[in-house]
C-alpha cells in the first residue's frame, strides 16, 4: 500500500510540473497561480531539468505581480521552505532576482524570508554578491538592509576567495564599489585566492584612468569641454547653458570661483546618487591638496574666452546635429575616468590601516630576499599578506596615542607574527611561497600616472618595490614603454643613484630595458620603419635623461645597452627596410609620372605665343597662376624622385649608420 500510495505520489507531482510548465511556457500565469493555491506540492514542484521551480521560472521572466501572488500564497500557508529550493547551479528565486536587478521582486522574497539574502550556490556566492556581480547597485543596496550586521561579511565572499569589491571593480562598476568601500571597510584589505586586492585590480584596468586612455586630438578637446554634471536628462540642455552664461559674466563683474579640476573628485562637492545613508561615512573623505589651492592656470579674461569658446562648439554641434553619441561617450568616459580615481584614492588611503602591518612605528627586520612580498600562499592555498611594502619611516603627525591604537598595533603585531610563523613553516615543509607585484608597481607598467603619483604621496618607500626579477618601477616603467610615468619618476625628488641605476636580476639597466625589443608595445605605429623610429627616440630619451655614464654598461652577459638594442631589433631592421623599399618604389613611380607631366606642360603655353615670343596670356591671373603651379609641380616632384632612389641606393646599407647612432 505505501509503495502504491507513494507511486501515486510521483504520478501526481509529475502531472504538477508538467500542467505548470505548459501554462508558464504559454504564459498562462492565472492557471499558474490558481495551481499554486491549490496544491501544496506546486510549490516545490521542479518543471525544468535544470531543477527550477515556476517561482525561479517566474522571476526570470520578471512577472512581478505573479510573483507577489505566488508569494502571499507561501506565506498563507507557511510553507516558507520552497523559497529555499534550489536549482542545479544551486540558485534560488533571489538569486535569479538579484542577477536581474528586481528591487521589487528581491525586496517582496526577502520580506518574506530574511535568512535567504545568505544562502550560497555552488560558487558560494549569495544574492548580494550575484547583485554586485552583475552591477545592480539598487537591488545590492536593497538586500543590504536585510544583511545581519554579524554575520555581513559571510554574505560577500564567493569560493575563489573574491568578494563583492573584486567584482564592482573589475565590471567597472565604481559607483558601487565606492558605496561597497563604505559598507564594508574590511574588504579593502581582502585578497583572492591569487593574491589580487581590490587595489591590484584596479591598477590592472588601464582604460579606467584618464592616463590610460589614448584619446585624439578631436576627442582630446571634447573630453575637456565636457562638465561632469548629475542632473536629470531633461534638465541637461538648459543647465549647462546656464552654466556656460555663469561662467562668462562672473569674470566680468570680478566674482570668479576657484577652478577645481573635474579629473580630481576630491575638490568637488560630488555626492553619488543614493549615498544619503552614507553621509556619516563620507565625512572622513581628505581635503584637496592645498597646492592647488588659490592658484589659477590662466588669467579671467582668457577663461571668459575660452568658455565662449564651448559655448560656441557646443551651439554649432547641436545646430547640426553632429557629434551627440560621440559626445555622449566621451561623456561616459570621462565619468569613469572620474569614479575610478575617487575610488583609488578611498583604496589607497585606507590601506595605510588595513593592508599594510604597520605605519613604521613598528620596523620590520631586514629580509634575505630583496623583493617586495606582499603577499604569500602557505599552508595548502590559504593567501596571506606579509605586508612588508609601502611603509613609511616616521609617524603621521596627527596620529596620537590612545587606548585604541594600542589596541589595534597590537593586533598589526599579533597579525605580523602570525604571518611570519605561516610563511616559516612554508618554507619548512617545501611549500612555494607566491609572490605577487604590488599595486604602484602593476600601476607603472600599465602606465597609470594617477595611481602611481597617490601612492607615492602616501606610501613614499614604496618607490623601493620590486618584483620577483628584482625590478622596480623605473624599470617596470622603461620596459613597458611608458614614457608619463618615467617622467613623473624624474620629477620628483627621490634618490635617483638607488632608483634610477639599479639593475634587475639579470644586471639589466634601464637603458638596458630600453634597449630591449619585448612583446608590450603600447606605440600603435603603422609601419615598421616607423616603429623602428619610435623606438630609437625611446632609447635616446632614457639615455639623455641621466648624465654620460650613469647607467651600468655590462649587464651579466656582457652586453651593453647598444648591443642589446642592435641584437633584439634586428628583426624590426630588416622588415622596416623592406617597407622603405617597397614605398619608395611605389611613390618614385607616381613621382616620375607627375614630373613628365609637369615638364611636358612647361613647353605648352596656354593661349599661343605671340610674335615676339611673349605668351599671349602674359599678364592675365590665371596664367600666372598656371605658371606657378607647374613649375612647384615640376621641382616637388624631381624632388621628389631623387629622394626615393636615394632611399633605394641607401636602404641596404643603413647598419653602421643606425649603429652610430645609438653610440
Amino acid at each position: 500500500m505505501k509503495k502504491m500510495e507513494m507511486n501515486t505520489n510521483v504520478t501526481d507531482n509529475k502531472i504538477i510540473a508538467k500542467t505548470l510548465f505548459h501554462s508558464a511556457m504559454k504564459g498562462e500565469w492565472n492557471n499558474v497561480v490558481e495551481i499554486y493555491r491549490q496544491d501544496l506540492a506546486a510549490h516545490k514542484a521542479t518543471i525544468i531539468r535544470s531543477g527550477d521551480t515556476v517561482l525561479h521560472v517566474a522571476v526570470s521572466d520578471i512577472q512581478e505581480d505573479i510573483v507577489e501572488e505566488l508569494l502571499s500564497i507561501i506565506k498563507q500557508n507557511n510553507t516558507k521552505e520552497a523559497l529555499e529550493v534550489k536549482n542545479e547551479r544551486g540558485d534560488t528565486a533571489l538569486h535569479i532576482a538579484a542577477s536581474l536587478g528586481s528591487v521589487r521582486i528581491c525586496g517582496c522574497i526577502a520580506q518574506v524570508k530574511p535568512s535567504l539574502v545568505g544562502a550560497h550556490n555552488n560558487e558560494n556566492e549569495t544574492p548580494l554578491f550575484i547583485a554586485a556581480l552583475h552591477g545592480k547597485k539598487d537591488t545590492f543596496l536593497c538586500l543590504n538592509s536585510y544583511v545581519d550586521p554579524e554575520h555581513r561579511y559571510s554574505y560577500s565572499r564567493r569560493k575563489d576567495g573574491q568578494t563583492i569589491l573584486h567584482c564592482a571593480i573589475s565590471g567597472d562598476y565604481f559607483d558601487l564599489a565606492f558605496q561597497t568601500i563604505h559598507l564594508y571597510e574590511a574588504l579593502v584589505e581582502s585578497v583572492d585566492e591569487h593574491g589580487l586586492s581590490p587595489l591590484h585590480i584596479l591598477a590592472s584596468k588601464t582604460t579606467a584612468f584618464r592616463s590610460g586612455s589614448h584619446l585624439g586630438r578631436g576627442n582630446g578637446i571634447i573630453y575637456h569641454c565636457i562638465f561632469s554634471m548629475n542632473y536629470p536628462d531633461n534638465y541637461a540642455t538648459c543647465i549647462h547653458f546656464l552654466k556656460l552664461l555663469k561662467k562668462l559674466v562672473q569674470p566680468a563683474f570680478g566674482s570668479s570661483s576657484p577652478q577645481k579640476d573635474a579629473e580630481n573628485p576630491e575638490a568637488t562637492n560630488y555626492k553619488p546618487q543614493g549615498s544619503s545613508s552614507l553621509q556619516k561615512d563620507t565625512k572622513n573623505l581628505r581635503a584637496p591638496n592645498k597646492r592647488a589651492q588659490g592658484h589659477q592656470l590662466l588669467p579671467p579674461n582668457y577663461h571668459t574666452c575660452f568658455n565662449f569658446v564651448k559655448l560656441v562648439s557646443k551651439a554649432m554641434l547641436i545646430v547640426l546635429g553632429l557629434g551627440s553619441r560621440r559626445i555622449k561617450k566621451l561623456e561616459e568616459k570621462k565619468k569613469k575616468h572620474r569614479w575610478s580615481v575617487q575610488i583609488m584614492n578611498e583604496l589607497v588611503e585606507r590601506a595605510s590601516f588595513y593592508e599594510y602591518e604597520d605605519n613604521g612605528s613598528n620596523p620590520q627586520p631586514p629580509s634575505d630576499d630583496h623583493e617586495t612580498k606582499p603577499y604569500a600562499v602557505v599552508n595548502g592555498g590559504d593567501v596571506t599578506f606579509v605586508k612588508e611594502a609601502f611603509q613609511e619611516n616616521d609617524q603621521p603627525p596627527q596620529s596620537k596615542v590612545t587606548p585604541e591604537n594600542n589596541r589595534n598595533q597590537e593586533q598589526n603585531e599579533k597579525k605580523g607574527s602570525e604571518s611570519k610563523l605561516k610563511e616559516e613553516n612554508a618554507k619548512k615543509e617545501g611549500i612555494s611561497v607566491i609572490k605577487r607585484e604590488t599595486p604602484i608597481l602593476i600601476a607603472a607598467k600599465c602606465g597609470i600616472t594617477e595611481m602611481v603619483e597617490k601612492i607615492l604621496e602616501v606610501f613614499p618607500m614604496a618607490i623601493h618595490d620590486m618584483n620577483s626579477e628584482k625590478k622596480n618601477i623605473v624599470l617596470l616603467a622603461v620596459e613597458s614603454r611608458q614614457p608619463h610615468v618615467y617622467q613623473l619618476l624624474l620629477k620628483r625628488n627621490i634618490l635617483r643613484d638607488s632608483i634610477f641605476r639599479a639593475v634587475d636580476a639579470n644586471g639589466n639597466s634601464a637603458l638596458h630595458l630600453a634597449a630591449m625589443l619585448g612583446d608590450h608595445k603600447p606605440w600603435l605605429i603603422p609601419g615598421a620603419a616607423l616603429q623602428m623610429q619610435w623606438e630609437i627616440k625611446w632609447y635616446e630619451f632614457v639615455k639623455n635623461s641621466m648624465p654620460f655614464h650613469f647607467f651600468v654598461r655590462y649587464n651579466k652577459q656582457g652586453k651593453t645597452p647598444r648591443d642589446v638594442f642592435s641584437d633584439t631589433h634586428d628583426d624590426l631592421v630588416k622588415k622596416g627596410g623592406e617597407w622603405l623599399t617597397n614605398t619608395s618604389e611605389s611613390c618614385s613611380v607616381v613621382a616620375a609620372l607627375i614630373a613628365t607631366v609637369a615638364f611636358a606642360t612647361s613647353t605648352a603655353v596656354p593661349g599661343g605665343v605671340k610674335d615676339s615670343g611673349k605668351p599671349t596670356l602674359e599678364f592675365e591671373p590665371a596664367f600666372d597662376v598656371f605658371a606657378i603651379s607647374f613649375l612647384i609641380a615640376l621641382c616637388f616632384s624631381v624632388t621628389a624622385v631623387v629622394m626615393f632612389l636615394a632611399i633605394n641606393s641607401h636602404v641596404s646599407v643603413p647598419r653602421e649608420r643606425f649603429r652610430s647612432r645609438l653610440a
